[in-house]
């Protein structure tokens, strides 16, 4: 066993990663959150298949936010030519960078940046764009969601956790102007937390409702939206709609 791998089984990790011995990670809580990654992992593996087939062989791949690169380290097991995996935290792209070492995943890279900061134009755009996870804990989900659109040459998968929905007509100034809400924001408070791994950097957080994010996503430029349905053994968040993924195209 490499020195690698013993490193990564003595520690407990957010993802139960299958190392090349065919032992496999400890995980918080005994386990109690694999499921949600599983279905997680399910839900988008039947878009990637639906879009692209059995493979990702001559697709590129961005995974903003990608913790400790569980997920990037599937894209790049299912054959995709280059992932990139992104995080604001060094915590999370050395850890990240240990899997891809371990794992011997050559077409997979690691660099740490926050989502705002990401210079779109630098790195180009990617068939496929992670951003699981992220924008319930952010201050500007909206400038996030425009970084995305920048970068995604095919699709986006946003997964998300989201507040009950608003709708209405509101006086905008006057009586006599009237606008319809498109959705809305819940305000989450993480400013004792920002010391957390999964947690918001900031502290603000600003949860979005279903409606809120269909018609965002729409507006910073994507052309096709579609909610992801969840496998019948779903995570109990997914599959109650409290938490959603949506399939973002750019057509």
């Amino acid at each position: 066993m490499s020195a690698n791998e013993q490193a990564l089984l003595d520690k407990i990790w957010f993802y139960r990663f299958r190392l090349p011995s065919g032992r496999v990670t400890r995980t918080y809580d005994d386990g109690a959150l694999d499921a949600i990654h599983e279905t997680r992992l399910a839900m988008l593996q039947d878009v990637l298949r639906a879009r692209f087939g059995d493979t990702l062989a001559g697709r590129n791949a961005i995974d903003i936010a990608c913790h400790q690169g569980w997920f990037a380290t599937q894209l790049a097991q299912a054959g995709a030519d280059d992932v990139l995996a992104i995080d604001a935290r060094a915590e999370h792209v050395a850890d990240t960078t240990l899997v891809r070492d371990t794992l011997g995943l050559a077409n997979l890279r690691v660099a740490q940046c926050d989502v705002h900061a990401l210079d779109t134009a630098a790195l180009g755009t990617f068939d496929v764009v992670l951003m699981l996870g992220l924008i319930y804990h952010l201050e500007n989900p909206v400038g996030a969601l425009r970084q995305a659109r920048a970068l995604t040459r095919q699709v986006c998968l946003v997964e998300t956790q989201v507040v009950p929905g608003m709708t209405g007509m509101v006086d905008y100034g006057s009586y006599r102007f009237v606008r319809p809400l498109k959705g809305s924001f819940g305000i989450i408070d993480e400013t004792e937390e920002t010391h957390g791994p999964e947690t918001s950097t900031t502290g603000i957080c600003l949860v979005p409702s279903l409606e809120a994010l269909f018609w965002i996503l729409r507006k910073v430029g994507f052309t096709r939206v579609e909610l992801v349905p969840p496998p019948e053994n779903a995570y109990e968040q997914l599959r109650y709609g409290k938490r959603v993924m949506v399939a973002a195209y750019v057509d």
